[in-house]
């Protein structure tokens, strides 16, 4: 294993004091293990909260800022946030107006993330669960009940955030993120495994000549392995997966995430998003717009995902709305 780290036991914990000296305009908690904007709470706004295992940066804490997250909840790596840790971050950035939890479908964050919720209730914070469950490669997987929650938690924290940001109220803001849910799905590859720190070995075996379809960002297995083909042949096999899960008619709009993995170069997510481009084209879908990069990783994993969501008026508004955070930002 080659990795820039000190002390394996030690990786989250630096990581979050780095995050804090590289961004003065977030407050981490470093020992509480949460990241808040500087200026938590806003008196009046509903507050969004998401986190998940560490691994996947810059999701969470990467998108806490205006425009997104007040806050993220980080917990070791690939491994959920425990409940004391959500609950003071949601009582850090609760404004009196409700709290959103962002929570991907996996057993420990579903669990983790509720418990949490009746703790705040125990306290008078009303908090609104959005669960994202995009992967269409699996309906269960080794630590799901259902479909996996990956590239559309990015969606889903955007839009819901810059809605959030306007004044909505938590019920409205709520059914903003459960809506785009409703309309993505994603679908991942791998070329390689990931290698934990405490691990230090790659995560499982895959033959040179072979890659895994369907693959979770944590490693998990997905549909089958399969020998490497072209690009344009996995990307029209993935958008088959997709478009069986939510069907898109001619016309539709859609957004579009061609997800690094982490170890993937811009050059070959930019081939993959040309291709997906191409497919679309021809079912006479329109890319209304579009993502390309390292946005929801798997540390060192070769690979990518695919994001495809249909959008409305209202979700192409607030798409565009101002967003500034470590890991996205435009229109300030």
């Amino acid at each position: 294993m080659k990795k820039f780290i000190n002390d394996p036991v030690d990786v989250v914990a630096e990581a979050l004091a780095g995050l804090a000296a590289a961004h003065p305009e977030l407050r981490v908690d470093v020992t509480g293990r949460f990241v808040t904007r500087a200026a938590a709470p806003r008196p009046g706004k509903v507050a969004l909260v998401s986190g998940g295992g560490s691994g996947h940066e810059p999701l969470h804490g990467g998108f806490v800022g205006p425009g997104m997250l007040d806050a993220a909840c980080p917990g070791e790596v690939f491994t959920s946030p425990v409940p004391d840790q959500i609950l003071a971050a949601t009582k850090a950035v609760d404004g009196g107006a409700g709290v959103v939890h962002i929570v991907k479908n996996y057993t420990g964050d579903v669990m983790n993330f509720q418990l949490a919720a009746e703790l705040a209730a125990d306290e008078g914070i009303t908090v609104e669960t959005v669960l994202v469950d995009d992967d269409v490669a699996v309906e269960n997987s080794t630590w799901t009940a259902g479909r996996r929650g990956t590239g559309a938690t990015l969606l889903v924290e955007k839009i819901a955030g810059a809605l959030a940001e306007e004044g909505a109220k938590l019920g409205e803001v709520a059914a903003a993120g459960r809506e785009v849910n409703a309309a993505s799905a994603s679908f991942a590859y791998a070329l390689t495994a990931c290698t934990t720190p405490a691990a230090g070995r790659p995560g499982f075996d895959l033959p040179e000549d072979e890659i895994e379809a369907g693959v979770g960002i944590h490693g998990e297995p997905g549909r089958r392995r399969e020998k490497l083909r072209p690009a344009r042949e996995l990307v029209r096999s993935a958008l088959d997966a997709i478009l069986e899960a939510k069907p898109l008619d001619p016309g539709d709009r859609t957004l579009v995430l061609v997800n690094g993995l982490g170890a993937t170069p811009l050059l070959e997510q930019y081939l993959v998003f040309g291709e997906v481009a191409t497919v679309l084209a021809e079912r006479g879908v329109e890319i209304s717009r579009r993502l390309v990069g390292n946005y929801v990783t798997s540390l060192d994993m070769a690979g990518l995902s695919i994001t495809v969501a249909r959008l409305t008026d209202e979700m192409i508004r607030l798409w565009d709305a101002p967003v500034r955070t470590p890991g996205l930002r435009w229109g300030v």
